[in-house]
């Protein structure tokens, strides 16, 4: 395609950052700069215990409006915006009509453990070494797979309209791609693709084994592009002017892209609602013995880059816990000075299972527990406890990718997210690990990786080697605790863990 020459055209790209809580726009200039910002949050739904769903109308009215104010903002029109990189949430199912673009029901979040029942049917079936062996996945109702069977077989008549062709099924990335194109186009990103638990990321195609299993049919399925590929174009009338979308990864993956990980051994991990970590493996999907997932780090140029990942449900979260839940803290920030004044003579440890156990446990019905307390423990104790669950958990997920893959020992660890903002958290993660980790100055770095996506397809920005040439260090959080007491500590969240998973 042709590309834009600097001074010659549009010199912005806008990436769209469609969140579990809320949709973010933010534009970049050619130096890869924010120039602005918009958010929205929307409501959440969770129509029984372990459901959580999204209002499909929600996800694509927030998106629109934040993507118009920050251009607004920006003192910018739609004929300035060169490109559209999008970055979502991951996982989240959503079924709509082919013909109006109506949804069937609302979406289905990633959270949602609804078909936890029927995941466990499959596993005592004997299918579980197929879906890993295929997808690189576990089953779990985590992924998109089982969430869309419910949708086929629980709303009335979908299962006959699907099978007629008159259904479509996407991840969050291929609705918004379809609304922002007018119903022009259908399609996904490798990323996006990779964890829906129906595609074979060794052959980059659907799997028609497992389409077959669930009975789900495949002309529901949308197409599959690189992350850096014309995805469509919005209507004219949106903007004020038509402008191509070209960047396309999910939120884990484009902030891996925006971490520049782009040599095998290197890792990141954001910490946001929950946790992901992911270790770039280079050309070769990597087999977990240890439950970690096989994924597609991303794909350009029809070449794929595999990693090996690590989720955590809970990170992020547990700091909205202690405000809201407990309000013990008004705002985010007070966490770690309040962690900071609790008693060194208690250990109080908190495992933060509320929705289950990520990897390498995978332990979705299990609940979370509080080890340790007294009569003196108190908010600062429990602040402690909180921020100190995400480095246990972080090493949880590194242990495991250090059996699985050598070259992964002691690797320096980039951090982005919302809770990297805390020092406190930051110092105790590079103690428990016992290793640096790297805070970037670009905070925003799943965004920026939706946005260089984009700007690079565009002709705006530089290839991969120039992009990790322009990351920028903020600090280093080199480890302070001594070995035996690391390992002390360690081995008491262990013993925690296996107790909360027995109870």
């Amino acid at each position: 395609m042709a590309t834009t020459e600097r001074g010659t055209g549009p010199s912005h790209v806008l990436a769209i950052d469609q969140g579990t809580t809320s949709s973010r726009a933010l534009i970049f200039d050619a130096d890869m700069a924010v120039t602005a910002t918009a958010q929205e949050e929307f409501a959440q739904h969770f129509p029984r215990s372990g459901w959580v769903e999204h209002d499909p109308s929600d996800l694509w009215s927030t998106t629109a409006s934040t993507a118009r104010a920050a251009i607004e903002k920006a003192g910018l029109t739609g004929a300035d915006i060169a490109a559209i990189g999008i970055t979502n949430q991951r996982e989240t199912t959503l079924v709509w009509d082919r013909a109006t673009g109506q949804p069937i029901h609302n979406a289905i979040v990633w959270q949602d453990r609804r078909t936890a029942a029927f995941c466990r049917e499959l596993e005592a079936a004997g299918h579980g070494e197929t879906v890993t062996a295929t997808t690189g996945l576990l089953i779990d109702p985590y992924f998109s797979a089982t969430k869309l069977k419910w949708l086929l077989d629980e709303v009335e008549g979908a299962r006959a309209r699907a099978e007629a062709g008159e259904l479509l099924f996407g991840t969050v990335d291929t609705w918004l791609i379809w609304k922002l194109t007018g119903g022009a186009a259908h399609v996904t990103d490798a990323t996006n693709a990779c964890r829906t638990m129906l595609y074979d990321i060794r052959a980059n195609a659907w799997s028609e084994e497992i389409c077959t299993l669930l009975g789900i049919p495949m002309a529901m399925l949308p197409e599959v592009r690189d992350n850096a590929a014309e995805f469509g174009e919005t209507r004219a009338d949106l903007f004020g002017h038509p402008i191509p979308i070209l960047g396309v990864a999910g939120d884990q993956q484009a902030a891996t892209l925006g971490q520049a990980c782009f040599r095998p051994g290197m890792l990141k991990s954001t910490y946001g609602t929950g946790c992901f970590a992911l270790l770039n493996t280079g050309d070769t999907p990597v087999r977990s013995s240890n439950r970690l997932l096989t994924t597609i780090a991303y794909r350009l140029d029809g070449e794929t880059t595999y990693a090996l990942e690590g989720a955590i449900f809970i990170a992020g979260a547990v700091v909205q816990w202690l405000r809201d839940g407990l309000r013990i803290v008004r705002h985010a920030s007070e966490t770690g000075p309040l962690a900071a004044q609790a008693d060194d003579g208690q250990e109080v440890i908190l495992v933060p299972a509320f929705t289950g156990l990520g990897a390498p446990y995978w332990e979705p019905d299990c609940r979370g527990a509080i080890f340790g307390l007294t009569r003196g423990s108190g908010p600062a104790e429990l602040a402690r406890a909180a921020l100190q669950s995400v480095g246990f958990q972080t090493r949880d997920l590194l242990e495991a990718m250090r059996a699985d893959w050598p070259d992964a020992d002691s690797p320096t660890l980039r951090v982005d997210g919302g809770m990297t903002a805390s020092d406190y958290a930051m110092q105790f993660l590079a103690d428990i690990l016992g290793a640096p980790v790297d805070r970037p100055r670009m905070t925003e770095t799943t965004a920026l990786g939706a946005a260089w996506l984009a700007g690079h397809r565009a002709g705006l920005y530089p290839g991969p080697e120039g992009f990790a040439e322009a990351w920028r260090l903020d600090r280093t959080f080199e480890p302070g605790m001594d070995e035996p007491a690391r390992e002390e500590r360690y081995a008491a969240w262990q013993r925690a863990v296996r107790a909360t998973i027995a109870s």
